[in-house]
């Protein structure tokens, strides 16, 4: 009953609070006008994270203070409205990538070593090279989830789904509040953001949304035997699609952090299927990996990462063919 009240309420909060970040960003010609590396052709308001972001944090604040948040909590909070401050700074002036970066890494570095030592591969690598890895990790999955966020709808479903699969997969090792309050957030802005959009999130709402979903997924990771399989099945369409991506235009000499439209995704919609059909595939897929997971939490982690592997697979390829062959 409180999960359910916690989801509405902030689903509603977080479409009156787009609804009123929207009418602001018009009134001041905050947009995102198309270009060649763009999926829309329409110019469209960018920084509904003003209204996602400090929502969340108000929420995920309120439920530390009255349930007692850790201090690894705490200083997360504090790295999300960070990174939030110099994420719009970025979306109004562009930023060059090093300062962006290092403070990303100051971000994921704080909260690790608030973290007690990792156990994840049970011992057979030292605390503190788990915890490297760790922090690499959670330093690629916030760029990913800015990369991915490309076309209508794709980021409020993904991060619906990842906090939905974290509660159905992992039941007890995160928190349930902070996912109902993720959720509701996501799905609120999902109401302006669903094809044809009205506003889009803006690196304000997608930095500091992948960096709390990225420690939901730590955390599940460290809490659960098989955390560390569901905490890889659930975004697999995003680090999947996103490393492919990366790793292609990387051999084929491109510069890796520059905005582009080959992500597999974008392809898919540059081949006739409209926005809103691609995410909805998205959703789709993200269902499946969410029963995967629950497998994986069952203690059966690697038949579900083989499960997983082709169930993303078979989403790319389907984007790959319909790039090849247009309607």
């Amino acid at each position: 009953m409180i999960l359910g009240a916690l989801f509405a309420g902030f689903a509603l909060a977080a479409a009156a609070a787009t609804g009123l970040a929207l009418r602001w960003l018009r009134a001041r010609q905050i947009l995102d006008r198309p270009n060649d590396r763009s999926s829309h052709t329409v110019p469209t308001p960018r920084g509904g994270g003003l209204a996602v972001t400090p929502l969340l944090i108000a929420g995920l604040g309120g439920w530390f203070a009255v349930r007692g948040g850790t201090s690894a909590e705490w200083a997360m909070l504090a790295g999300a409205a960070l990174l939030g401050l110099l994420s719009w700074r970025d979306d109004r002036t562009p930023l060059p990538p090093l300062p962006r970066f290092a403070v990303q890494i100051v971000a994921v570095a704080t909260v690790l070593a608030l973290l007690p030592p990792a156990a994840i591969t049970g011992g057979l690598l030292p605390s503190a090279v788990e915890k490297l890895f760790l922090g690499l990790a959670w330093l690629w999955f916030v760029n990913l989830f800015n990369f991915m966020d490309g076309i209508d709808g794709i980021t409020g479903v993904e991060a619906a789904s990842i906090a939905v699969g974290l509660f159905v997969a992992l039941p007890g090792a995160v928190a349930a509040g902070p996912l109902a309050i993720l959720a509701g957030c996501a799905v609120g802005f999902l109401a302006w953001n669903w094809h044809p959009a009205k506003i889009f999130m803006g690196d304000v709402g997608s930095i500091p949304l992948g960096y709390v979903l990225g420690f939901l997924l730590l955390e599940g990771a460290l809490h659960h035997p098989q955390g560390w399989a569901a905490a890889l099945i659930l975004p697999a369409v995003y680090w999947a699609d996103a490393t492919i991506t990366l790793l292609r235009r990387a051999l084929a000499g491109k510069a890796i952090w520059r905005a582009h439209r080959e992500h597999f995704y974008q392809r898919a919609t540059q081949g006739g299927w409209s926005h809103a059909r691609v995410s909805a595939l998205v959703l789709l897929a993200n269902l499946c990996l969410i029963g995967v997971a629950r497998i994986a939490g069952f203690g059966h982690p690697w038949l579900a990462l083989a499960a997983a592997t082709a169930a993303v697979a078979m989403l790319l390829a389907l984007f790959h063919v319909r790039f090849r062959n247009p309607l």
